[in-house]
């Protein structure tokens, strides 16, 4: 299913047809509008006949005409007042100028331009008799038109002129009633004629002839003059195929009257020109069905070719206007959506006949031309039309007429009556006709004596008349006289008091046009106050979207600068939570080192008080001989003294190891915890510079164990940098090790004594000298173990 704005039988009449299609663009031509009429169908579907009609009923090319002059026949200028120029425009002559060109034109060989009056061809006589007198309501009568007529066609994609009057030349090939040659059976064309864009981007055809028509039946006959010139064959579907696309164009050429009316305003910017277009598109067809070879086939490809383009023009224009994109169309493509790219453009309104025909065998080609035919209806393309304003009062026209009238009026009163017998007869009038009859003068006898009496009887009576007359004639002429004077006298007060509102009127107009420059002066000044306005506007927003950009960016940097806190805090967090761990656990270290520390210095202590118990509750009998025993060697050099102890410094660079080593301490007892100590803060030092070059840290310690063999401990650690610009080492592993000989021997043997109770004391003593002669100075914080941290100096 397909939606139209109207749809009508096939019993429509052709004025329903016209009053809803073409009586609309008759009226906006009229106007000043242009209009776009096209009959749209397949080949044999009764194109031309809508557009021309049938005897007794025309169609709707004859009722346009006879509508446009219908409405605007009293109004007509004289034949040659506008003058259409070469380039798509038109003059106004002034009435001489028109004169002279009649007088040039009838003087001319050429055929002339029909005349209303003689008889017409009997051929088209019916089709203009149209009996219905429709006509535009409105016209503006302060107007004058004139109406201008052209025919061409496009034929395989070139453009002729049909009204175009070809010379007899004996040289070129004759034409048969087909319009081809019939020379040698060569087809050869007439000259083609060429498109261009006028000034205001209109496209028309050049050197194509434009003939002024003054009636509908003058202009009917021309248009039948052309019609006999188109192209025409017999095909298998049409008898009387078109074989080009015709377009009938009706130029209105329209220029307002002067301030009096009875003159046509000269000024070019005053003039409106609006043209409606009557389109006989061809019709579209398949070759398979009408089978055409040669020339036909041509024709059905070039008719096909500018139906598709003009498709193609319709759906580009849809898209733009629907997808709001800006794609070019393709007009140049085909004659004939070059030639009205304007209306396409929205120069002027398009109206589409869509002609179907009900045979079964055209479906399918008349769905396709329905369906084109309702997309056209979403293309909605209109500008605005702007005519000139000529800027003087309406209802000149009639106040000319009454003015002309009043005026034979006038003449009329003061010559008298025309044709009709004086009501009242004159003195002189009177006189003349009471003159007496003069009497017989014929003397037949000498002696007659009445005849010479009664003559100069009758010639002093008619003296005395004429001396009345003469003194009547007097009199009017002093009357005479008087009343000019009183009409001078009156004339030259009526020409004073005329000059007095002249001067009124003068000083009235020269201070409104000074009004007028001082308004302008201020429409300009404020012109360029809003001008000044509108940058300074321009540039404040400017600035806004600036500062708005400026704010997001801000604001998206204080964002991110807001989400960089939240995350350092949060890290922050982490690395206080996890450096106060460490250290709680460092605290605990440490007072776990200290505790260990008082307990070994309290053992110490009470050691020392349990041997200076012993001392003092020994007899004082034994006393000298223990001194004595004293000062003998002592009987522990059965056993080995205790091997020096060893210190060794390992660093790691990379893949590298640097060690040091540090050895031959040889003290033994208390004094050993000072030596330890000294050792190890030397080795402290000896590692400073290492430090700054190094990863990992290995401390080697070297002791004699209790059982007299060697134990060595390796004590592991990172070096890594801290915040004050230092390094630090942070141990992580010990691992010992253990040396044992095949030889050995217990190293705390000693002689049997016999007394007891020394001997225990002896034992006592020299298990806290073998400690002693191995431990190790603690302090807090500095424990050789698996929490020691040290920190070195920074470079």
């Amino acid at each position: 299913q397909y939606s139209f704005k109207e749809v009508f039988g096939t019993l429509v009449a052709q004025k329903e047809l016209f009053d809803a299609v073409a009586k609309p663009l008759v009226e906006d031509l009229i106007r000043g509008k242009n209009g776009l009429l096209f009959t749209y169908g397949v080949t044999g579907s009764g194109k031309t006949h809508t557009m021309t009609g049938s005897p007794g009923d025309g169609g709707l090319l004859p009722r346009c005409l006879a509508m446009i002059f219908n409405s605007i026949g009293p109004f007509q200028a004289k034949r040659f007042v506008f003058k259409l120029d070469d380039k798509n425009g038109v003059d106004v002559q002034s009435d001489v100028e028109a004169l002279l060109e009649r007088q040039r034109r009838e003087a001319l060989p050429v055929p002339k331009t029909p005349s209303g009056k003689r008889q017409l061809d009997p051929e088209f006589a019916d089709m203009i008799t149209v009996q219905d007198h429709c006509r535009v309501e409105e016209v503006d009568e302060d107007n004058v038109y004139g109406v201008f007529v052209s025919y061409i066609e496009i034929y395989n994609n070139y453009i002729y002129d049909l009204l175009e009057e070809a010379p007899f030349e004996s040289i070129k090939p004759k034409w048969n009633s087909c319009n081809t040659p019939v020379r040698n059976g060569d087809f050869v064309p007439p000259q083609s004629k060429i498109l261009r864009e006028d000034q205001n981007h209109n496209m028309y055809v050049t050197g194509c002839t434009e003939v002024e028509v003054k009636s509908t039946e003058e202009a009917f006959e021309v248009f039948w003059r052309g019609q006999k010139k188109r192209r025409i064959a017999n095909t298998q579907l049409n008898r009387e195929s078109s074989r080009s696309h015709s377009v009938f164009i009706i130029k209105l050429a329209q220029a307002p009257l002067d301030a009096d009316g009875d003159n046509v305003l000269q000024e070019k910017e005053q003039i409106t020109l609006s043209q409606l277009s009557l389109v006989d598109l061809a019709g579209s067809e398949r070759t398979n069905r009408t089978k055409a070879e040669g020339n036909r086939l041509r024709e059905a490809g070039n008719i096909n070719q500018s139906l598709m383009t003009l498709r193609t023009c319709i759906e580009v224009l849809r898209e733009n206007q629907l997808y709001g994109t800006n794609k070019m169309v393709p007009y140049r493509d085909s004659k004939l959506t070059h030639l009205f790219k304007n209306y396409f453009d929205g120069e002027g309104k398009v109206r589409m006949i869509v002609c179907v025909n009900p045979k079964a065998e055209d479906y399918e080609e008349s769905l396709q031309v329905m369906r084109f035919a309702e997309m056209t209806q979403e293309v909605e393309v209109a500008r605005p039309v702007d005519r000139p304003l000529c800027g003087l009062t309406p209802g000149r026209r009639l106040r000319n007429q009454a003015f002309r009238e009043e005026l034979s009026r006038k003449l009329e009163l003061r010559g008298g009556p025309i044709g009709a017998e004086p009501e009242e007869q004159s003195a002189a009038e009177l006189f003349f006709q009471s003159f007496p009859p003069l009497p017989s003068c014929e003397l037949l006898d000498i002696n007659d004596d009445q005849t010479l009496p009664k003559l100069i009887e009758a010639l002093e009576q008619r003296h005395k008349t004429r001396q009345i007359l003469a003194e009547e004639f007097a009199k009017n002429v002093l009357a005479f006289k008087s009343m000019l004077q009183e009409f001078d006298s009156s004339v030259a007060s009526k020409e004073n008091y005329i000059q007095g509102k002249l001067a009124e009127k003068e000083k009235t107009i020269t201070g409104q046009r000074t009004e007028m420059e001082r308004l302008e002066k201020k429409i300009k000044t404020l012109e360029y106050k809003i001008e000044i306005l509108e940058k300074t506007a321009t540039i404040y927003e400017e600035d806004k979207r600036n500062l708005q950009q400026e704010l997001e960016s801000k604001s998206q940097k204080l964002q991110r600068q807001a989400s960089d806190k939240k995350r350092l805090e949060a890290r922050l967090q982490g690395m206080v939570a996890e450096t106060s761990l460490k250290w709680e656990k460092e605290c605990e270290r440490r007072v776990a080192a200290k505790q260990l520390e008082m307990q070994n210095k309290l053992w110490v202590k009470d050691e020392k008080l349990k041997q200076l118990k012993a001392i003092v509750t020994e007899p004082r009998a034994e006393r000298p001989s223990r001194e004595r025993e004293r000062e003998k060697p002592l009987p522990r050099s059965v056993s080995p003294s205790p091997a020096p102890v060893s210190h060794f410094q390992t660093f790691w660079v990379g893949e590298k190891v640097f060690r040091d080593e540090v050895q031959g301490f040889e003290s033994l007892g208390a004094p050993k915890h000072r030596v330890g100590a000294a050792c190890f803060e030397f080795l402290v030092s000896c590692s400073r510079s290492a430090l700054a070059r190094c990863d990992r840290y290995l401390l080697t310690h070297q002791e004699l164990a209790s059982d007299g063999e060697i134990r060595t401990k390796l004590i592991k650690g990172d070096v890594f940098k801290t915040r004050g610009g230092g390094q630090a080492v942070q141990f992580t592993d010990v691992e010992t090790l253990k040396q044992e000989s095949p030889t050995g021997r217990k190293r705390r043997s000693s002689p049997p004594d016999p007394d007891p109770a020394g001997d225990a004391a002896d034992s006592e003593w020299t298990d806290v000298e073998t400690r002693c002669s191995v431990a190790v100075e603690m302090r807090a914080g500095s424990a050789l173990g698996p929490g020691y941290e040290h920190h070195a100096l920074p470079k």
